[in-house]
């Protein structure tokens, strides 16, 4: 919402896919140059009908933000069988980007923008079951890791590929926000032992720990999207409005949630941009979603 705030008062005309359109077109009622369209990423069908209607609309794609998400909570399967994680927050968004892929060509100019998470410390691409088949082994935040890693491998992979021809793709961290109905499972409690919420139930703001409104977190998203900063650069996760740096970790955090505080960091793991798992998440999704 905030994204599409801030790229409508720049000028920008701004196409919001929705799961619910009606209250998708209440929320951003009175901003100008903004129409919605219906879109699922669970659904392949809804996909290819949004794009279709885009690339039948003869305009070029110049900014294609991929953030819808979800995060955590009890195992679900799409018709599919695929993981929802995995299934919305990463090849529902790569299906969607390729079948926009003329539109972003025709653009001669264009960024893919993918909101991933810190959350990718918690968790590589599980190769040898992506899915959770082995159901016993499902946690809902190691899906949720693994689906925001897949964005930062799907952002690499892209800009390998597509760079030639003027597209360009990032990755990044919003930072740690509450109030997007992200997590609708987690109750209270749970925020509150994170230091999200204080003890009063308030929202807690506080930037140098990663705390931040969806206004700010909107803001590294713009910048990817917009920045003269980043011209002829790409394949790169981005926080704070900055490329972050490289972190010397190679596997995966355990995270205890609820314990204590929740400590995020600046940068990004080895694996998340691993060139060679990059091209093979591709792959992957390639085939996952024929």
């Amino acid at each position: 919402m905030e994204t599409t705030r801030a790229l409508a008062r720049a000028g920008a005309s701004v196409v919001v896919g929705a799961r619910s359109p009606e209250r998708a077109a209440a929320a951003v009622a009175g901003l100008p140059g903004v129409e919605v369209r219906p879109l699922d990423l669970m659904d392949p069908a809804s996909v290819d009908a949004f794009a279709a209607g885009y690339r039948d609309s003869g305009r070029p794609l110049h900014i294609l933000v991929n953030n819808a998400g979800i995060m955590g909570g009890p195992l679900v399967r799409d018709a599919r069988g695929y993981e929802a994680q995995f299934a919305t927050n990463h090849l529902g968004h790569f299906q969607l980007t390729g079948a926009l892929l003329p539109a972003l060509r025709a653009a001669s100019g264009a960024r893919v923008v993918e909101v991933s998470s810190w959350g990718h410390h918690l968790s590589d691409i599980r190769w040898d079951d992506p899915h959770f088949d082995d159901e016993d082994t499902y946690d809902g935040m190691v899906a949720y890791g693994q689906s925001k890693t897949a964005n930062v491998l799907f952002a690499v992979e892209l800009d390998r590929r597509w760079s030639d021809d003027g597209i360009r793709g990032y990755a990044l961290h919003p930072g740690g926000i509450l109030g997007t109905n992200l997590a609708p499972w987690m109750p209270d409690e749970g925020w509150q032992a994170m230091g999200l919420i204080d003890e009063h139930g308030n929202v807690v703001n506080d930037p140098d720990r990663d705390l931040k409104i969806p206004e700010q977190g909107a803001s590294t998203s713009v910048w990817a999207a917009t920045s003269p900063l980043l011209e002829g650069v790409g394949g790169v996760f981005l926080q704070n409005n900055d490329i972050a740096p490289l972190e010397d970790i190679d596997s995966p955090l355990s995270i205890d949630f609820g314990s204590g505080p929740l400590q995020t960091t600046v940068g990004v793991t080895r694996y998340a941009v691993d060139p060679e798992s990059a091209q093979r998440l591709w792959e992957l999704s390639e085939k996952l979603t024929v």
